[in-house]
Parts: structure tokens; C-alpha cells; sequence
């Protein structure tokens, strides 16, 4: 949709809900539309979120005041959870959601079978970056695409000129700092996966830069992955200009009076814009969000990579307004020139700047002003003395030069609490009356409510009778048929046609009046309708018995040594998945010169404009294809179909599709991936139940590697290593040292750049699923994949050798374990197969 288009009714404000009076405060505030979770299947999984027995109340609650209602579903899905992911489904079609949320292709795939027409929205977890991504899901009629938080202004506009679907982007609220949907850190140091609502926030931990294996010193800088928040309110003309049709808001985990500060904010913002008005918001509405939730604001990625910007790096958690340093510590307060007001009762810390410290904070006790006691606010500008209350703040343990920070107003919470919590209704809407009649005939009235055009007819159960002396005029039906007071109602058009002068008992008319709002409020609580078929999940699943084949290992190669020490195995199947393109045709050579078949590895993520990358990829003329996102599949599959006479490579499907169930594995097969790779969040049980009802022979698991937990845009070399804010100003000290990131329990995680100055950060530690070769095997499964990320030539050789070994069924999967486990001084982990 052209921004010259676009009207105010096409610009959705869509708001978190965690519970009812977060839903409420959002209706109350003006959002156009709520999105919300409940008991399992969404990514908030910590949350309260709502039970399935409430979706028809909450559906009706919101249609009634036009709101739409969108379920979260943004998560993946296993193979036995299938039937209960189906029992979902059919209550939303049942209740009348508006859209159902998805991450899941498979699920995407399983919500078709059971409706053509039922909405589906594709979550941001889906990794949709990029037009060609948007185009992947246009043949499941997918109605929206929620972009990833890293697409900014210009790439927005571009994605929603060429692809032409309505687009939802983030504009305020927290930043994850990889890329939703392809962070794995969680799951792997916690087993709470991200992909699963169970992030545990690794991102906001403290870490240290070591390069090239020597720790950096970084003074108070120790949270080098925990962004600053997502606040684009400055934003709302330029996002309503790039084609931005629904402002999404995070916060499913944040109080009902965030819910209301933020909401309110945006809708006055966007109805600013449309009505010619200034937009722009005021120094206090600014901070007004700052105090409902901030850890300093950012406008993310929309306005372009600023690495610095990004990235502070001195603190983790919510901080609010600031207020000021610390000049002067007195005998029972602290002096301090405000650069925001404050009064008693607020809340405020004081910040020595390691907030893994106890922090000392409380209420506002006193104001004064050179020893004497002020009233009311003390306003920005003024130097004042702040007393906290009595054992609140040990002032010894303050220190001039600490920040101090407004962590509450009691005030503001109340008034936004006010908002909602009221017993009259949030919003009312016109209604229209025609009124009809004469003597002897009943009174006869049609309701039609102007917003959905729903109509009713009522009439009196007396008739009509002349007037002995004041007859029922119009200004008279107005005044008694306009008592909507409590109704979701208010009077619009009346439209009177009485003969002569009649009149009607007033209890008739009260009681025509209510019959009328009660039917026209029931209509409009009233849910969509939705084809629904009855499927059985598993219904074609049923995979014909494996043919015994000999498993074949492959490897997968991140250095031009890695490949020439692969060279001089058995191994005739490898991979380069290197830093940096120009390296690609030296692989390329070595693999064809000595007879073996090579894969080159797009980058995980495809954004506007990188066809480039993918066009090198097949001038190269390599054997297959690994494919991380939907983005370079379609680009490929594409390729396929308008040169129909050339030879294409292999196509095969990295885990990062997020391939977690038989519907995904046939969804991506018949899309035109030759293999696939199954997700990292599956265990081996859940691999066992999607192997059980897939094609082994189509897929590839990798058996060996270094996890690659964080992916983004978020570049470590740039922000912490170099003067510059992105790539064009770095000087780029990722080509001449290594960077990693070291853990609280002195693990170090080495930190990669790809051709797109992406980073990913890889697990220190390698992992290993040989002991469940026999497993996959005995499911069908041919081929294993054995990753490389540091290892030496010598290395290599003897990892391979063991893998190859076990295969040959020379030596147990555990025995490849244990051996690895013996050569390698961190150890290895079993890493994501295990529960």
C-alpha cells in the first residue's frame, strides 16, 4: 500500500495484553486492535496470559467496542503437540479471532488444511526481512507479515513497494538483540528456548571482550549485548509515510499502566498526523514513557545502524527518567540540578554504575530548596536538595557523581489507572434512528449502528394515540430516546415520520430503547465466520519404511584450511560457509580439483537489496545450495522456474528455517528444498516423533558442532572495537582480530561477522550427538553433518575419523562421545538433544 493512501482508518494501533486490565487499558487508550497469548503456545510463556475457555468473552469484549483481537501462536511447534496445537485453532475460529500469530510453517501449513479463510499473521519470529520473504509466504495466503525489528525506514518502504502486503513493525518497547527467531542461547544454556516463549534473557547478562584471547578492560561497560529500548513515537510521520500499516507495541510482561501510557501516547501521535497537526510529541510525553518502562531509548535499527547508539552497555534493566548527578551528599540528602521535575513520593536509585551491586533507592521524602521545604514539583532546571525517606537510602553508600533515576510517579500510575478503571464504557458509538407511526399503529423505530451498519427494528407493544396535548415532537424522541448514558451508544441522526400529533406511554418508549441497545450490543460482540474443516494431524504422515542406505557424513567448513584438511578424507560432501565471499572461488577450486561435490552457505539473513550475494553464489556453479532464510530460498526457487534448461544446484534447508514437524519438513519439501535440516530446538524425542513421520533420505542432521546462539545485526567489533557507529566508518577490525565474549564462568564465546557485517556468537563449547546415531539411522535418516568452527587441520582428521568410525558401526556413538571428550579441553556438551 502507498503511503499516499493511507488514511487514518488504515493505520492500526496494536497493543500488548498480558491480562484483563492490560486489555482494557489498551481499549480505553485508543488501540485499534490487542494481540494476546494464552496457557501455552505464545512466546511469553512466563506471562499470566488468558485460558482458551475465555477466547469467546475476550472476543466479544473487544468486538463490542471494535477492536480486533489477534492470538499469539509465535512459537514452534513439536510433532506430539500437533493434536492440542489443531484444539487451539479450531476454539480461534470458534470465538472469532480476528488473526492468529504464527512463527511455525508447519502450523501455517496444518491451519489451512483445517480453513481456507481463517487469518494468519507471519510473526516477526518468522525472520521476514526482505520482499522475497514476504513473496515465500504469499501461496499460504498469509495476510500480514510482521517485520524484524532490524528493517529500517528505507528498507520498510522497499518491502512494502515491491511485495504489496500489509506490514507491522515494532515501535515501541524491548529490543531482543538477535534477530527473533534465531537465538538459540537460551535453549542452550538453559533449556528455555526462545522459540519456545521461554527466553531467559542471556542478551541483559554481563559479559567480557576478550580479542584475541586477551580480556579487554571496558571500565563500567559490562552488558556489551543488552540493547537500549525501541521508542519510535518521534517516529510516526516517517513510519506512516515508508507504508507502515500496524504500530505494534511491546510489552505481553509490562503493567496495565504502561499498557495505558504507551498506547496513549502513539494514538494521540497518529491522530496528530492525520489531522494536519504537529506529531511530533513534547519533552513531557517523552519522559512520560521513560517512567512507565525504559532502559534508555532508542530508535532501534529504523533510522539506520548506529552500533553506539544501540548499545550503552553500563546497565541491563528498566532505569526511567533521569534526573541528575549527585553534587553534594548532605547530612540526611543529596543535592542535585534536576534535568527532569520531581515531588514527593516518587521513587528514585541512585546508579554508581555497577548495577550488579545493591543499589540504594527509595522514595522522595522532602524537597528543599537551600535547607527550606518546598511545595509542590521542583521543576527541571532547579538545584535542590532530595531527602529520601527515613531508611530508605543509606547515604553513605552514595557517592557524588552517581546518576540518580525517577523509577516511579505515583501520580502519573494514578491518573493512567484512571483511564480504565471506570464503570462507564471506554468508547461510544453513533446511532441512528428512523422513526415511524400514526394513530392506532405501534410506534415503529430502526437502530443501525453507524460504525458496523448493523440494523434493528423495534416498536412499541401499545399503539400510537393522538395527542390530547403535548404531542411527541422530535425534539421530545431525542431526548427520551438519546438516554444512552452506561450504553455503549450515543445519539447520532434521528430521522422522525409521525402522523399528526400522536403520543405513547413513556415506560414504552424506555423499554423499546433498551430492547434496541441490547440487541445492537449483542451484534456487535457477535464473531466472524470462519471455514472450519475437521483434519486429522497426522492424517499424511505415514512415511514408507526406511530403506537401509549407507549414511554418508558431510562437513562444513568456516576456513580454507578446514576444507583442504576435509580434502584429505573420505569426506566428499562439504560445505564453505566462510566470513567472506571472495574466499568462496578458492574453495570452490580445491573441492572441484579433487573430484568432490561442494555447498556454499547463504548468510542467515536476507534484507533488500542482497540478491547480489546469492547471484555470486550461482555464478560460482556449486553443487547445492545451503539456504538459512526464506528470502534466498524464494530468490532460488525463483531462479529455478524462469531458467527452466539450466542446471541448478541442490537446494537443502538449514535449521534456521525452524523445521520443527513433519507439516514443516513436506511444506519446505514441496516448496523446492531437495533436504532439510531439523531445527536446533528440537531434543531427541521430538526428533525421533518428526523423523518417525517424515522422508529420512530428505533430511540432514547436524551431528557435531559449535551452537550459534546469538545472530545480529549488532556488530561487537564495530561498537566496542573501533571508533566508528557502522560499517562504512568502522575500519573493519574484524578482518585483523578475533573477538569473543566471556561468560560469567570464564567460557569464551567466539564472536563471527558475516558478509552483511552480522555477528553470531557460537557456543565455546562443541556438541555432540553421537550417541543417537543408531537412533537415526534406524529412522532413515543418510546423511550427518559434522560443523567446524576454530579447529585445526589436525583437528579435523580426527573428529571426522571418529564420526566415519562410528557410521561403519566400528565404535558406539558414545565412544565418539567420550573420545571427544577426552581430546578437548573445554569439554563437549550433548547440547540440545538432551531434556
Amino acid at each position: 500500500m502507498n503511503q499516499h493512501q493511507l488514511t487514518i482508518d488504515d493505520v492500526e494501533l496494536l497493543a500488548p495484553a498480558g491480562d484483563w486490565d492490560c486489555m482494557k487499558a489498551a481499549v480505553a487508550n485508543g488501540a485499534n486492535a490487542i494481540f494476546f497469548g494464552v496457557e501455552k503456545f505464545n512466546a511469553r510463556a512466563r506471562g499470566k496470559n488468558f485460558t482458551m475457555a475465555e477466547l469467546p468473552e475476550i472476543m466479544s469484549f473487544l468486538h463490542s467496542y471494535g477492536v480486533k483481537g489477534f492470538l499469539t501462536f509465535n512459537i514452534l511447534v513439536f510433532e506430539n503437540e500437533l493434536p492440542d496445537a489443531k484444539q487451539l485453532i479450531d476454539a480461534c475460529i470458534d470465538a472469532g479471532v480476528d488473526a492468529v500469530i504464527v512463527q511455525d510453517l508447519g502450523l501455517v501449513r496444518m491451519i489451512r488444511e483445517i480453513s481456507p479463510d481463517f487469518p494468519i499473521h507471519g510473526s516477526t519470529q518468522m525472520t521476514i526481512t526482505s520482499p522475497e520473504a514476504v513473496e515465500f509466504t504469499k501461496p499460504f495466503d498469509i495476510e500480514r507479515v510482521v517485520l524484524g525489528r532490524e528493517n529500517n525506514l528505507k528498507q520498510i518502504k522497499t518491502i512494502g513497494d515491491q511485495a504489496k502486503l500489509p506490514m507491522e513493525v515494532f515501535v515501541h518497547g524491548a529490543l531482543c538483540v538477535s534477530y527473533s527467531g534465531q537465538c538459540l542461547t537460551s535453549e542452550m544454556w538453559g533449556g528455555r528456548s526462545a522459540n519456545r516463549g521461554e527466553c531467559a534473557q542471556a542478551c541483559r547478562l554481563p559479559y567480557d571482550l576478550m580479542v584475541d584471547g586477551v580480556h579487554q578492560p571496558m571500565g563500567d561497560i559490562a552488558y556489551l549485548l543488552s540493547p537500549k529500548d525501541l521508542a519510535a513515537l518521534e517516529l510516526v510521520p516517517e513510519l506512516i509515510e515508508a507504508g507502515v500499516t500496524s504500530f505494534k507495541i511491546e510489552g505481553r510482561l509490562k503493567s496495565p499502566e504502561y499498557v495505558a501510557n504507551v498506547v496513549s501516547k502513539y494514538r494521540k501521535a497518529i491522530d496528530r498526523y492525520f489531522e494536519g497537526q504537529n506529531p511530533r510529541p513534547e519533552k513531557e510525553e517523552l519522559r512520560e514513557l521513560q517512567q512507565s518502562f525504559s532502559r534508555g531509548f532508542t530508535h532501534g535499527f529504523l533510522t539506520g545502524t548506529n552500533n553506539k547508539e544501540l548499545v550503552e552497555g553500563t546497565f541491563p534493566k528498566s532505569r526511567g527518567v533521569y534526573l541528575g548527578r549527585v553534587k553534594e551528599i548532605l547530612r540526611d540528602a543529596v543535592i542535585c540540578e534536576l534535568e527532569a521535575p520531581v515531588k514527593r513520593g516518587d521513587g528514585i536509585v541512585f546508579d554508581a554504575g555497577d548495577p550488579t551491586k545493591k543499589e540504594e533507592g527509595g522514595r522522595v521524602y522532602d524537597l528543599r530548596k537551600r535547607g527550606v521545604k518546598m511545595e509542590g514539583e521542583a521543576a527541571e532546571g532547579a538545584v535542590i536538595e532530595i531527602v529520601a525517606g527515613r531508611n530508605d537510602v543509606d547515604l553513605k553508600r552514595v557517592h557524588v557523581g552517581d546518576r540518580i533515576w525517577k523509577t516511579n510517579d505515583p501520580h502519573l500510575d494514578k491518573r493512567l489507572r484512571q483511564t480504565f478503571e471506570t464503570e462507564k464504557p471506554y468508547h461510544t458509538f453513533p446511532v441512528d434512528i428512523r422513526v415511524t407511526g400514526a394513530v392506532g399503529a405501534p410506534l415503529r423505530t430502526q437502530w443501525t449502528d453507524a460504525r458496523t451498519g448493523n440494523s434493528v427494528l423495534e416498536e412499541t407493544e401499545l399503539p400510537l394515540e393522538a395527542a390530547q396535548k403535548r404531542p411527541m415532537d422530535e425534539a421530545f424522541l431525542a431526548e427520551q430516546l438519546g438516554r444512552l448514558g452506561g450504553t455503549l451508544f450515543e445519539l447520532g441522526k434521528l430521522d422522525v415520520h409521525l402522523q399528526v400529533d400522536v403520543i405513547v406511554p413513556m415506560r414504552e418508549l424506555n423499554n423499546l430503547r433498551r430492547r434496541a441497545v441490547e440487541r445492537l450490543t449483542e451484534e456487535r460482540g457477535k464473531p466472524p465466520v470462519y471455514v472450519k474443516r475437521d483434519i486429522d494431524v497426522y492424517g499424511d504422515a505415514a512415511p514408507a519404511a526406511p530403506r537401509p542406505q549407507q549414511p554418508v557424513l558431510t562437513a562444513l567448513c568456516r576456513s580454507l584450511e578446514q576444507v583442504h584438511a576435509v580434502l584429505e578424507t573420505n569426506v566428499d560432501f562439504i560445505y564453505a560457509d566462510f566470513e567472506f565471499i571472495k574466499q568462496f572461488p578458492a574453495a570452490v577450486e580445491a573441492v572441484r580439483a579433487k573430484g568432490k561435490k561442494i555447498a556454499l552457505a547463504t548468510p542467515r539473513i536476507h534484507m533488500p537489496n542482497e540478491n547480489g550475494y546469492h547471484k555470486n553464489i550461482l555464478n560460482l556453479k556449486p553443487d547445492a545450495v545451503l539456504v538459512r532464510n526464506t528470502g534466498a530460498l524464494y530468490y532460488y526457487l525463483k531462479n529455478r522456474r524462469e531458467n527452466p534448461n539450466e542446471t541448478h544446484p541442490e537446494l537443502i534447508g538449514d535449521f534456521s528455517l525452524n523445521i520443527a514437524n513433519h507439516k514443516a519438513v513436506e511444506l519446505f519439501l514441496e516448496a523446492g528444498c531437495d533436504r532439510v535440516t531439523p531445527s536446533y530446538d528440537l531434543n531427541i524425542q521430538q526428533m525421533v516423533d518428526m523423523l518417525g513421520r517424515s522422508d529420512g533420505s530428505k533430511m540432514e542432521l547436524v551431528i557435531h558442532q559449535h551452537l550459534p546462539m546469538f545472530h545480529t545485526e549488532h556488530c561487537v567489533y564495530c561498537t566496542f572495537m573501533s571508533e566508528g557507529t557502522d560499517f562504512t566508518n568502522c575500519g573493519r577490525p574484524c578482518e585483523e582480530k578475533r573477538a569473543s565474549l566471556q561468560d560469567r564462568i570464564g567460557m569464551s564465546h567466539p564472536v563471527r561477522v558475516d558478509e552483511g557485517c552480522r555477528n553470531t556468537v557460537y557456543n565455546a563449547v562443541e556438541q555432540s550427538g553421537a550417541e543417537y546415531l543408531q537412533n537415526f539411522m534406524d529412522l532413515g535418516v543418510t546423511s550427518y553433518r559434522v560443523e567446524f568452527l576454530e579447529e585445526t587441520a589436525e583437528k579435523v582428521h580426527e573428529v571426522l575419523s571418529l564420526y566415519n568410525r562410528a557410521l561403519r558401526g566400528e565404535i558406539s556413538g558414545s565412544q565418539v562421545w567420550k573420545s571427544l571428550k577426552a581430546t578437548n579441553q573445554l569439554g563437549v556438551t550433548r547440547g540440545q538433544l538432551v531434556k
